[in-house]
């Protein structure tokens, strides 16, 4: 394609470089994501056996969260909390920020609280910021 010229073997060999560089940063970043998420999963899989132990039901909700434009894991540390949905009231395992990593299933105001209290008498602290739902 080029003449053979000094110009055009450096123009083939700095377009080499770039196409390396491009392959490069994103797949970093693409490993980055999945250990958070992997990290993620399994601190909100041991929160959602947590909420079950109580509520006798539990959904997995938000594994990784954003930080200062990075994904991370979500936080290790468990609180509890309650949170209305438009749909009604959840009971909420959240880490130290608010994300919640674990939630009932739709509950009344009532049944919410009661859980909650179940999961502070074990143990669990109250978390009373706010709390971030999927």
């Amino acid at each position: 394609m080029y003449p053979n010229s000094l110009a055009g073997e450096s123009d083939l060999q700095l377009n080499l470089q770039l196409k390396t560089l491009i392959v490069k940063v994103p797949r970093s970043r693409f490993v980055q994501y999945h250990q958070a998420i992997r990290i993620g999963q399994d601190r909100a899989r041991k929160s959602q056996m947590t909420l079950f132990e109580h509520a006798g039901f539990a959904m997995l909700t938000l594994t990784v969260k954003k930080s200062q434009g990075v994904f991370v894991p979500v936080g290790e540390k468990d609180l509890a909390s309650v949170a209305q949905k438009t749909e009604g009231w959840v009971a909420v395992i959240v880490d130290e920020e608010g994300y919640a990593k674990a939630q009932s299933k739709i509950l009344s105001e009532d049944q919410a609280r009661e859980i909650l209290q179940k999961v502070i008498a074990a143990g669990i602290p109250e978390y009373t910021g706010t709390v971030r739902l999927v």
